[in-house]
């Protein structure tokens, strides 16, 4: 497929998923919500745009060739193992959790992950948003992914596109039936767990790291479910003032000088 195609692809599952998660937000939301929607909507879409266009360039100027050089030397996991398309995508799912492990615990990494986590509401919109500087970084960490697993372009559009979708339902701000969520956590992350690892307590935001199969969280002992939706607020404890997430701060959030991330204004620690 054509890249131009993928590209349209992509953004129709995109826009399709979002449209039906944001009529289920307005019918059943699981979180009250802190700001009015369209505004952070707006902020971060904003955001997002920025990322994507910095994501379109590396995907065409590193991705690309780097997956036509690994196909050609027959290098990485997939091509010695002569693995199918859907353990590729399962592979790239499973070194996704690494990242975004390391994006918590890599002091560098979390400066610019703190845009996405700043976000004072949590819903389908804040799994677009993302800092350019984060999709730069995490674009290095995609090649070395592609060079090692030896996933042909083909296996990482899919897995992209299972991704996107994965990730727009589960920051979802979408009340599913406790036993459809119940069901469903056993195999994919969900808008409870998902929520869990928004929360602006640190013991809690540093949990629930899988992307789209939640198995990853349950092998390395970092899954949490059992903490109530009511008593979750979505944030970071040092920007939850409105002032401290406009448009412009959070683009020059990852430049300037850190706070205590999870402690409140006022001393307050979260623990």
């Amino acid at each position: 497929m054509r890249g131009h195609t993928r590209e349209l692809v992509t953004f129709g599952a995109i826009a399709l998923t979002w449209g039906v998660l944001l009529l289920l937000e307005w019918r059943v939301p699981l979180r009250r919500a802190v700001e009015p929607k369209l505004r952070r909507i707006a902020r971060n879409l904003t955001t997002s745009g920025l990322s994507f266009a910095v994501a379109l360039a590396l995907e065409a100027v590193l991705i690309v060739p780097v997956a036509q050089w690994t196909a050609a030397h027959g290098a990485g996991l997939a091509n010695v193992a002569h693995l199918p398309l859907w353990a590729g995508v399962i592979l790239l799912d499973y070194t996704l959790w690494w990242w975004h492990w390391a994006s918590h615990n890599v002091p560098l990494l979390w400066r610019f992950h703190l845009v996405h986590h700043v976000d004072r509401d949590l819903d389908a919109s804040t799994a677009l948003r993302f800092h350019f500087g984060e999709h730069a970084l995490s674009f290095g960490y995609r090649a070395l992914q592609v060079v090692l697993l030896g996933v042909t372009l083909q296996t990482v559009w899919t897995w992209q596109t299972i991704l996107f979708v994965s990730i727009l339902f589960h920051h979802s701000n979408v009340r599913l039936p406790a036993g459809v969520e119940r069901v469903l956590v056993r195999f994919v992350v969900t808008p409870r767990m998902h929520g869990i690892h928004h929360s602006d307590r640190r013991d809690e935001a540093f949990t629930n790291y899988s992307s789209l199969l939640a198995v990853w969280d349950a092998l390395h002992r970092t899954l949490l479910l059992d903490v109530p939706q009511e008593r979750i607020r979505i944030g970071v404890p040092a920007y939850s003032a409105p002032e401290d997430v406009t448009i412009g701060r959070i683009l020059l959030l990852p430049f300037r000088r850190q706070r205590e991330d999870w402690r409140a204004a006022g001393g307050a620690g979260a623990s």
